[in-house]
């Protein structure tokens, strides 16, 4: 039987797990399946891995004896909160944990902590930078890739015809190609005919935009640079004055915000494949929303995300062979025919089966060869060591505060972010 429930902690309790990690000792771990008795794998994600309940009760049927239990944190911050705090207490991770991109190389400093999922059967299963950040200064292969994050334009197409702007979706590309000034240009157009919001909130397109600066946060170095980077505060500024006339203030994995997925709040947000699944699964009866093969500033990607077995855990062998099943080529098309979660499988991009993906939800739109394209077109990869999570964090919430809140302004809510980056 495959049950979900979500997981919730504390972010200060995390942040006192991960400063007691040197001090904790991890538990001996045991295998209870290798004897081939009855065993149960916890399985931990977030957001939307496309992970179905189909696809574990496959898993199962091919493999008696084993019951999975799949836990899903609303989003990537309870994880990892979750993640850290158990990880310093020494026990309570499940048998599978997921880790986004975002925060991986601050639970890289704590490796060995984790199994080691090295193995000839899955060697050059993934991209090599996939494989590479994953792998620690031993050598051990610590996490097994499962998606990356290409950039799209989602858009409801139904809005854009009330709008008097194109819906076609190669027509809808050609109108927003160009830079950020450009997507704002046209926004400025929508807002002016319909009167309604053109994008979602100021902390997703700040994401977009923030995620084609190679170092916005730290040097190579590791010194933190995100408070005298111009280009962190030109963005900043740049989207919050966007927002006072396009945005729709809504935060985020708010309720408010699942609401207008549904109830046309806004007519764009920017698209990482795995954005697919959650429009789709939160607006199942909205039959507007097409996503265009396009991105402001040329290309992006947003998230990504590893699966981990803990050292601590009980089922370690057992939890490699479902995590290195659950990141196999095959299974990773399950997941984006589910959830839009782009593979990070050399395998996959070669199949017709992914070249020819359509999404029926999104108008059948070509969804494998948009995000195919997309990848190609991302340009950089973000430098993110041990302190890119918080900083960037601060930054959201500062973002938060003018566009959502209206409780600051512009300047006064920069001032405090650069102390919240003074204090870590």
């Amino acid at each position: 039987m495959i049950r979900s429930r979500r997981t919730t902690a504390s972010a200060a309790l995390a942040g006192a797990a991960a400063i007691a990690l040197i001090a904790t000792g991890c538990s001996t771990a045991t295998d209870p399946g290798a004897e081939g008795g009855e065993i149960t794998l916890t399985v931990a994600t977030f957001n939307d891995f496309g992970y179905t309940d189909e696809l574990f009760a496959q898993y199962e049927a091919e493999n008696p004896g084993v019951t999975i239990v799949h836990n899903r944190a609303a989003t990537s911050n309870e994880a990892r909160d979750n993640f850290f705090t158990k990880l310093g207490a020494g026990s309570g991770l499940a048998d599978i944990e997921a880790v986004e991109v975002d925060w991986f190389a601050e639970m890289m400093q704590y490796s060995d902590r984790l199994a080691d999922l090295s193995d000839p059967a899955v060697a050059d299963r993934w991209v090599d930078w996939k494989t590479a950040a994953a792998t620690d200064a031993e050598g051990r292969l610590v996490a097994y890739g499962t998606d990356i994050g290409p950039q799209a334009v989602c858009y409801r197409a139904d809005l854009f015809e009330a709008a008097g702007l194109p819906t076609d979706r190669d027509e809808v590309a050609a109108l927003l190609e160009g830079d950020w000034d450009r997507y704002f240009e046209v926004g400025q157009q929508y807002v002016d005919a319909s009167g309604a919001a053109w994008f979602d909130a100021a902390g997703a397109i700040y994401q977009g935009m923030i995620n084609q600066v190679e170092y916005a946060y730290e040097e190579a170095d590791g010194t933190v640079i995100a408070t005298e980077n111009p280009e962190v505060k030109q963005i900043y500024t740049e989207v919050l004055t966007a927002s006072e006339n396009l945005s729709a203030h809504l935060a985020q994995w708010s309720d408010d915000w699942f609401a207008g997925l549904s109830n046309g709040a806004f007519a764009t947000m920017l698209c990482p494949g795995w954005m697919l699944g959650v429009i789709s699964g939160n607006a199942p009866d909205v039959t507007g929303w097409d996503v265009a093969n396009v991105f402001p500033g040329g290309g992006g990607n947003w998230g990504g995300s590893y699966l981990t077995v803990p050292a601590q855990g009980q089922n370690i062998e057992e939890a490699k062979k479902l995590a290195a099943w659950l990141t196999a080529p095959e299974q990773q098309m399950s997941a984006f025919a589910a959830a839009g979660t782009f593979p990070s499988q050399v395998e996959a991009y070669e199949s017709t089966e992914l070249q020819e993906a359509t999404n029926e939800y999104f108008n059948g739109a070509p969804v494998g060869q948009i995000l195919i394209e997309r990848s190609q077109a991302i340009e950089v990869a973000p430098f993110k060591s041990v302190k890119y999570f918080p900083i960037n964090d601060a930054l959201q919430r500062a973002l938060t505060r003018v566009d959502v809140d209206g409780t600051d302004t512009i300047d006064s809510s920069w001032e405090l972010f650069v102390a919240d980056v003074n204090a870590l």
